[in-house]
């Protein structure tokens, strides 16, 4: 009896075809919506996904300022970071960013989905986010992303 042998493609990054899609995050809860752009930003969710090839699409995000957080999470959160001199830690909540960078946010959270390597980074700079309902990118034609 001959044994079955199958291949699994690996695609080249030539081959890979991207997408563009619009996210509205008006009333969106952020952290269901960060995992699901994560994955589309990866390439995860298509058959051709490849660990060591960006073959993720193109994500647009529009309204990130009306983005919702459930609980109390949006006063009581903190995002920390070291100045790196003495004393230096410094802490803010989600409202006073929003406040401050409306984008911040919701960037955070997705590119904190994302791989910390060189591909990361790559992927990283497939995200386009927006305060406002206007972007830049009509031209690409993206399509509509649903929650």
């Amino acid at each position: 009896m001959k044994a079955l042998s199958y291949k699994t493609k690996s695609v080249r990054k030539e081959d890979v075809q991207r997408n563009w899609y619009i996210v509205d995050a008006e009333n969106v809860v952020l952290g269901r919506m960060a995992s699901k752009i994560a994955l589309i930003l990866q390439g995860k969710n298509k058959p051709s996904y490849t660990p060591h090839v960006d073959t993720g699409d193109y994500v647009v995000v529009v309204n990130a300022d009306k983005i919702r957080l459930t609980g109390n999470k949006m006063d009581q959160r903190e995002y920390k970071w070291y100045t790196g001199y003495p004393g230096g830690q410094r802490s803010t909540t989600p409202r006073k960013l929003i406040e401050k960078k409306p984008t911040a946010v919701v960037e955070k959270a997705i590119v904190g989905m994302l791989p910390r390597t060189k591909l990361g980074r790559a992927m990283s700079k497939k995200l386009f986010i927006y305060a406002g309902p206007e972007h830049k990118h009509s031209a690409q034609q993206p399509q509509k992303l649903e929650f």
